[in-house]
């Protein structure tokens, strides 16, 4: 009874007895004191850690000091080493100047007929005895066309790879002047020819369609030639040898005097001559002390460009921009009547139409061309047309463009008849999303540069290049570029005619988002990266992007073996144009620190840097590469420029 009754007790509740002032005083001094001691251990913890800190701070300092000093110590003594390894260019473009000499030499001693374009007086006799010949036919200019074309290729090419302090302004404008004259009679050539294959065009004529049609191909040109001899008002459809290359053609052509004449060339003899360009590329074999002042000449020279090119896209915003697209190919589509006089061009629409009484008698003609195999399209191509009193490409007057891919056919409407041309953006494979530049076999490396659309693969050796291979959506594309071994320059040419654009100009800038970085950087940063890439593989590292612009940051490995590495360790180097270091950080990292890796020092360059831990013989590999090879690499990497455009 008693324990039930306790319980009833604690149930009910029992009032809780209040806290004294003198106890809730003594708690309250208590709670202070264990706040002071706690601050005061704190205070004592933050001071040393405050000092521990401070002293790592000291002594990383005082070592980052210690590197500073000994790499203004050795500076001297490591530029010196670097600037007798980089000899390698002035002796690579003195071999070049040897060839080029050479090249005439044996043209010399070949004697079979043809000019030498180079030579004014030979170049000036064989146009001179080509005015002369008269009735030719057009398979006999066709003929005739693959020297001339051999002939205009050459003086380009003379103009391109000759340096500036070997080229003379009179041979500049000798050049270009006998391109002009050559262009110019060429295409005279192809009229007067085609007039004379008009003229027999009756006893040429199809037995079915009462027209004549005549089509003739070769690797530069392809001529269709079509004459409207039975001028039937129900026959507008015009189609060349069983193939859906053609037009469609209105009543009123239908049934007029006239022949139809598509010149599909795969050369452009249209645009203008550009300025013989000068860019940082051409200072690439010059003696390394003049680089900066080099630089400085490069960098004044494109802003005046960029100054006549603004002024010059003021002046033509209507026309396609040849910056920002890429020529493929040209077609020259005309009609043409036969009067007493000879040939003539008719003007379609006529100037006058007093005499047709319909509004629409002369609606736009539907053209269906196909685009050669060579050419690798990344989108579906524009078309301009020539606009002969501007002197530039323009995309009005052309309606209806579609475009076929799997049989390669591009069909549009034509206001007015002319030179047209196929055109893609130019930057449409920039920037790019990564590269690599491996070593192969002896004095042989492999550039590979990887875009949104595909993958290129360039093989480099001596003063050669090579197409490698092509992947396009993971798939290889067959090229008839590939295995074909050219000149730098003559290689980035035919790349950038097959549409493998991926050489940046001096104003891709304003079309593309980069990586900015300083010119003299970047440019001494290829040259030290060609003379390394014998025996160590170069990529493209994600921390580039973060560094400033007078940094690059690039991952390396040894690479001895010819056979890909399974699982690279690849080490990153951070460059600034008198200073290399190994970086802590690795590609994997959260985030980005120019930290200095553990046991290692700072370097003038980027060879004496690798040499730090490569093995010896690397770096005897390095020493003894083809001057040849460096002076190739380094141009491809200056013309790709993969640190801004990555």
């Amino acid at each position: 009874m008693l324990s039930l009754f306790f319980a009833t007790t604690n149930k009910s509740g029992k009032k809780k007895r209040k806290i004294t002032k003198a106890e809730r005083l003594k708690q309250l001094q208590e709670e202070e004191e264990r706040r002071q001691k706690e601050e005061e251990e704190a205070r004592v913890k933050y001071e040393k850690e405050e000092m521990e800190r401070l002293e790592i701070q000291r002594i990383e300092k005082e070592k980052w000091h210690q590197l500073e000093a000994k790499d203004l110590e050795r500076r001297h003594e490591e530029l010196e080493e670097l600037c007798l390894l980089e000899g390698c260019f002035p002796e690579a473009e003195k071999l070049k100047r040897d060839t080029r000499l050479l090249s005439q030499w044996k043209h010399y001693i070949q004697c079979d007929g043809s000019p030498d374009p180079s030579i004014s007086p030979e170049i000036n006799t064989f146009i001179s005895l080509w005015k002369e010949e008269t009735n030719e036919t057009l398979e006999e200019v066709i003929a005739k066309s693959k020297l001339v074309l051999k002939l205009i290729d050459k003086l380009k090419l003379i103009l391109l790879e000759t340096p500036p302090y070997d080229l003379e302004d009179k041979n500049i404008k000798q050049y270009q002047g006998s391109i002009l004259e050559l262009q110019e009679l060429l295409h005279l050539k192809f009229n007067i020819a085609t007039e004379i294959l008009l003229r027999q065009a009756s006893t040429l004529a199809d037995l079915d369609s009462g027209n004549m049609e005549k089509v003739i191909q070769d690797e530069n040109v392809t001529l269709y030639v079509w004459a409207n001899l039975k001028k039937n008002p129900r026959y507008k459809s015009v189609r060349f040898s069983e193939t859906q290359i053609g037009f469609e053609i209105p009543r009123i052509l239908a049934t007029s005097d006239i022949a139809l004449r598509l010149l599909h060339t795969h050369y452009d003899h249209v645009t203008p001559l550009r300025p013989v360009p000068t860019s940082l590329r051409e200072y690439t074999a010059t003696v390394n002390h003049l680089v900066k002042d080099e630089v400085k000449y490069e960098e004044t020279a494109v802003d005046k460009e960029l100054q006549e090119e603004g002024k010059q896209q003021e002046n033509e915003s209507n026309s396609v921009d040849e910056e920002q697209t890429k020529f493929e190919e040209q077609s020259g589509s005309e009609v043409q009547t036969i009067l007493k006089e000879g040939l003539q061009k008719y003007i379609y629409p006529p100037e006058t139409t007093e005499d047709v009484e319909t509004e629409n008698a002369f609606p736009p003609i539907e053209v269906t061309l196909e685009v050669q195999e060579n050419v690798i399209l990344f989108e579906d191509p524009m078309v301009a047309r020539w606009d002969a009193e501007g002197k530039h490409w323009q995309t009005d007057g052309i309606s209806n463009v579609s475009y076929k891919p799997e049989d390669r056919l591009v069909t549009f409407s034509l206001e007015m008849l002319g030179p047209i041309t196929l055109i893609q953006d130019a930057h449409i494979n920039m920037p790019f999303q990564s590269w690599e530049l491996t070593p192969l076999d002896v004095d042989q490396v492999l550039l590979t540069v990887t875009t949104v659309f595909t993958t290129i693969q360039i093989q480099i050796k001596e003063n050669l290049c090579l197409l490698a291979s092509i992947t396009l959506s993971n798939k290889k594309h067959f090229s008839i570029l590939e295995g074909k071994w050219m000149t730098p320059i003559s290689f980035i040419c035919a790349l950038k005619e097959a549409g493998l654009n991926i050489f940046p100009s001096e104003h891709s800038h304003f079309y593309v988002v980069i990586n900015y970085k300083d010119p003299l950087i970047e440019m001494k940063a290829y040259r030290q990266l060609a003379l390394l890439s014998s025996a160590f593989a170069f990529g493209w590292s994600k921390w580039n992007i973060v560094c400033s612009s007078n940094k690059v940051i690039v991952k390396l490995k040894e690479h001895l073996s010819e056979k890909p590495i399974q699982k690279p360790n690849w080490t990153l180097l951070m460059f600034s144009g008198d200073r290399a270091q190994r970086l802590k950080i690795n590609e994997n990292s959260e985030t980005f620190s120019e930290a200095l890796k553990e046991e290692t020092e700072f370097h003038s360059t980027l060879y004496h840097m690798v040499k730090d831990f490569a093995s010896q013989k690397a770096m005897e590999k390095v020493r003894s590469s083809s001057c040849q090879l460096i002076d190739s690499v380094c141009y491809m990497l200056l013309s790709t420029r993969v640190l801004s455009y990555s």
